[in-house]
């Protein structure tokens, strides 16, 4: 059956704005990128070249064009660190809108918006 979650779509108000977001701010890399017609591509992102899992970031008006009944809200997403501290702090130094770095008795975390106000988390996860 299933063994590993492939990616992860997220809707974006702009595809570029997006990838200039997840490759400067949260130092991403582009693991894929094709062209899919004139106005339209394929982009997906993740945090270093050896991870599976990607976020494929699609122009939401783009999809509410091809389907108006799609649903383009933003999923909730919780990524993972294994230093909190050090992920927070460059973040926070790359201008990414932060919340409190919560102590919490399953891990330490926070929030964190991004170009489009959109609302993640980062986890710490304790075992």
């Amino acid at each position: 059956m299933i063994d590993k979650i492939g990616k992860i779509t997220i809707y974006a108000n702009d595809q570029e704005e997006a990838k200039e977001f997840w490759i400067n701010k949260m130092n991403f890399i582009v693991k894929l990128e094709k062209q899919m017609g004139p106005s339209m591509k394929w982009l997906e992102v993740g945090p270093s070249e050896e991870e599976f899992t990607t976020f494929v970031i699609y122009d939401k008006n783009l999809m509410l064009s091809q389907n108006p009944k799609a649903n383009v809200n933003h999923p909730s997403i919780i990524l993972s660190t294994s230093d909190i501290e050090n992920t927070y702090n460059k973040m926070k130094l790359n201008e990414v809108e932060v919340g409190e770095l919560m102590i919490m008795p399953y891990g330490k975390m926070f929030s964190f918006k991004d170009q489009d106000g959109n609302d993640y988390l980062v986890r710490e996860d304790i075992y």
